[in-house]
This record gives structure tokens, sequence and C-alpha cells, in this order.
């Protein structure tokens, strides 16, 4: 178990008050169980979407921990094949991202939600993208970071080096094969490479480009100058095609700037949401 759920947990038993606790379920969306963890009591409900392989627990700890449970409701989900949202196997048809999108704003939906902010990571940010283009009036405000609207031969290049799991580092590795055993981890991880890079062969490496115009909600994009996998020049292509949205760099930032530097985004996404 991640050392930052464990925390989590071990809080959430010692504390008085309920409000502090992260809870999970599932409930049935789109033919598929899907798993949440939810915490907090606010009026202002929050969907965390994750990355590639991701889930509430691996990739939000800080976030269902410490975002303020007074002012937020915060949903962690699991997208269909990934996490505890299985069965069944995740697969990347062409529309997987429109897929997602639909699927996380049902899911927010069938909790009784009547508008939602999205914090959405690298995977999880585009299909927030793509959530707040296709339903507008049920997206109240966006933070993304780690997201592309296209994939280019660079990108193409980059996801070929992260097919072989064996080749990450054991810090990464570890608590995804803890969650899924190193098979599914390993298949899932090749099938998401050939996944993305089909948007490739589109014109313009199209994955959501032509969407960015219909973004309507505030939003904010931050940007890890040191990411190593997603080139500055993506978050500045939102910026530029989502009307009135914000850049925030990080200069010392990665990928996971949420994890590493956790503070920092909490009060960054805190104070855009307000």
């Amino acid at each position: 178990m991640p050392r930052n759920l464990l925390y989590s947990l071990l809080s959430s038993h010692l504390s008085p008050h309920f409000s502090t606790s992260v809870t999970s379920a599932k409930v049935a969306v789109n033919g598929v169980q899907l798993h949440y963890q939810q915490t907090g009591e606010g009026d202002h409900a929050v969907l965390l979407l994750p990355g590639m392989l991701g889930s509430g627990e691996t990739d939000f700890g800080p976030q269902l921990q410490n975002l303020d449970k007074k002012l937020f409701t915060v949903v962690a989900w699991d997208p269909r094949g990934y996490g505890h949202s299985r069965p069944p196997d995740r697969d990347f048809p062409a529309d997987f991202f429109e897929r997602d999108a639909k699927d996380a704003v049902d899911l927010m939906k069938a909790l009784k939600f009547k508008k939602v902010s999205l914090l959405g990571w690298s995977d999880g940010g585009i299909t927030a993208l793509v959530a707040a283009a296709k339903y507008p009036s049920y997206i109240h405000k966006m933070v993304i970071w780690g997201a592309n609207a296209y994939v280019t031969d660079e990108d193409s290049m980059i996801y070929e080096g992260i097919r072989d799991v064996s080749k990450w580092s054991e810090r990464t590795r570890k608590p995804l094969e803890a969650l899924y055993g190193h098979d599914y981890f390993a298949r899932t991880c090749e099938k998401w490479v050939d996944g993305i890079r089909q948007f490739k062969h589109l014109p313009d490496g199209n994955i959501c480009r032509h969407l960015l115009p219909r973004v309507q909600c505030p939003t904010l994009i931050v940007h890890g100058e040191k990411d190593p996998l997603v080139p500055q020049f993506h978050a500045d292509f939102i910026h530029e095609h989502v009307k009135g949205s914000r850049l925030h760099l990080m200069p010392e930032g990665k990928h996971n700037l949420h994890l590493r530097f956790a503070n920092e985004f909490n009060k960054l996404a805190e104070d855009f949401l307000q």
C-alpha cells in the first residue's frame, strides 16, 4: 500500500471528525462497476482524474488527505479497467478519452452532485478537457497538468521509451505492481502505448484539439518545467486555445508535481477553485 494512502487511512481512524475520513465504494455506471474514494463535506464537489494506469489511491494521496474538507467534497475515481474498477480489463478504442469523460460525468451524476470541478492529471487532464467541452453546463472549474491535446513524433518516441515497465524506476513501478500484479500492469502499459500512439495517425495527431474552443469553464493549466513526459509546447497550446485560461509554470516541477510539491499544488488548486 502506498505510504500516503496508509497515512490517510490511519489519520481517518484517529480523527474524531467523520469529515476527514476517506470512504470508498463502487457504483454501476454505463455497464461497469466504477470504484471511487470520497472525502470532505464541502458544497463544492471536486473530481480527481488519474493518469495512465492510475487510480485514486496511487495518484492522489496528498489531495485526498489535505484538500480543504470544509470547502470541498473530493471524489477520486478509478476509470474502467484501472485500479479497482475491474473487470473489465482496460482497452483503448479510438474514443477511449470520450468514454472516460462520459463515465466520469455519469459517475458524479449517479452520486447526485449537481455540478463539479475537475482536477485532471496527465491522461486525466485530457479526459477533463473532453468532459468540459462536451458537458459544459455540468463543469464548474478545471485544473489540469501534464496533459496534451495532440501527439507529435517527439511524444511518440517518449511513449515508446516507457513501453517496457521493467525499465521504470522501482519507486514508480512498485505501487502499480502491487495494485495490478506484474502481468496485467506490463500488458496494460503496452496496450496504452499503442492506444495513445493511434492518435499520431490522425490529422495533426489530434486527440482533442478540436474541442478546446468549446471549453467554457475557468481553467488553470499547471506545467512542470522539468516534465520529461510532456513537453511545454503542449501546455502552451492548451493555454492558447482554451479561452480565458491561466497557465502556471512550476520551475522544478516534473510530471508528478502534485505529489512532489503537494502543498504548493494544493494551495494553487484551492485558491483557483474558490
